[in-house]
């Protein structure tokens, strides 16, 4: 059973279906049978990156003048539900296309962009955005990291923390304070990481999930980066921008979650249709099919409210209060449905042989991640 064969998209189209096909057959060869060697070495092989960049899945959203794909974010969306579909919860690959990238684009120089884009588009750089301190997460007002000027440089100071694509980022937009308090203070900076004096990767963290995703902490130590890399050429914007590109972050988060809840319910079904309990299949038990009709239809609910938001999006329409909805209620019915399948496999759902139970493993930050739930809750009362 497939959830995705009973429905499509109101926004799929042949050239997404063939983007598709494509992406799905590059996950099936390059991720699925590398994923248990990637959990245990915690993270993916650099190669990766250069062999998705040559199959053209990065940037994809990116305009062509810049190396990109030239496509929207329905492309992202459509190699983000692959990569769910194979199970790949290592390949930070949203970060670096979906979020850093198009920060460059819209704030970045013609210089920056031609600089950094295309050897994004190729997998030559890999980005990574750093906001979280050890001492702020979702309010990023009270971020502390500061960069002072000094002639043509920035003097970068403090420390980040659970950084995608930590290990292997060449290219950081990191998150500084540049001004006094409160967010009119913040500014973007962009480190480009190969021999850069200053800049130290702390310790790989032991996740409870997403055990192949490349997570750091990172350290600067009057490390310098030149004037020329603030992103948008103006110091304290970096505030607006991350309140402008939060919410394209926030969607591609629940495209994701809309899709493993779908693949959840699809391993629970093909599971029950064939284990055995008491003479019988799970899946002639009433309870059995109780449970998977109603995570199916809330599979269904979460799936059209973010093709909604992604439709909106596209339209150049989607207000930060419906990304935050979208977010919220996909990765809260995410991890619901994911823990009701995980109970059909019953003590096999706990075994990490089984997909379920890393799935289960994974979806937990979800609600944590791209701001917190309780938080895409506080904006959506705002606006009420």
């Amino acid at each position: 059973m497939q959830l995705s064969s009973a429905y499509r998209s109101p926004w799929m189209d042949e050239d997404l279906d063939d983007l598709r096909s494509m992406a799905r057959t590059f996950f099936e060869k390059e991720s699925i049978p590398n994923q248990e060697r990637w959990a245990q070495q915690k993270q993916v092989d650099r190669e990766y990156w250069d062999a998705a960049g040559a199959a053209g899945l990065l940037c994809i959203s990116i305009p062509e003048e810049y190396g990109g794909g030239g496509g929207t974010f329905a492309h992202e969306a459509v190699v983000m539900e692959e990569q769910a579909q194979a199970g790949d919860d290592a390949f930070g690959n949203s970060v670096h296309s979906t979020i850093v990238a198009h920060y460059i684009l819209n704030y970045g120089t013609e210089e920056q962009k031609q600089r950094w884009l295309p050897k994004m588009a190729t997998g030559e750089l890999v980005g990574a955005i750093a906001m979280t301190e050890p001492g702020a997460g979702s309010d990023l007002q009270s971020l502390k990291t500061s960069a002072k000027l000094d002639g043509d440089h920035y003097v970068v100071n403090g420390s980040k923390t659970f950084i995608t694509n930590g290990s292997h980022a060449d290219l950081i937009i990191i998150v500084v304070r540049t001004g006094g308090e409160g967010g009119a203070g913040l500014s973007l900076l962009v480190a480009e990481t190969k021999d850069l004096a200053g800049f130290e990767r702390g310790r790989v963290l032991e996740k409870l999930g997403m055990h192949g995703q490349d997570t750091r902490e990172l350290f600067f130590s009057d490390m310098r980066i030149p004037t020329e890399n603030l992103l948008g050429g103006e110091e304290g914007q970096a505030f607006i921008q991350l309140m402008q590109q939060l919410p394209q972050e926030r969607l591609i988060i629940a495209v994701s979650a809309a899709k493993v809840a779908e693949v959840a319910v699809e391993l629970t079904f093909q599971y029950a249709k064939d284990r055995k309990a008491f003479g019988k299949e799970l899946l002639k038990f009433q309870n059995t099919r109780f449970v998977l009709a109603e995570c199916a239809t809330e599979a269904r609910a979460v799936r059209t409210l973010v093709d909604h938001c992604v439709i909106q999006h596209l339209k150049g329409e989607l207000d930060a209060a419906s990304a935050s909805m979208a977010k919220y209620f996909s990765t809260d019915k995410q991890v619901e449905i994911i823990d009701r399948c995980l109970q059909v496999f019953g003590g096999y759902g706990y075994m990490t042989e089984y997909p379920i139970a890393r799935m289960y493993a994974s979806a937990r930050v979800q609600k944590i991640y791209g701001g917190t739930n309780e938080i895409m809750k506080e904006l959506i009362a705002r606006t009420l």
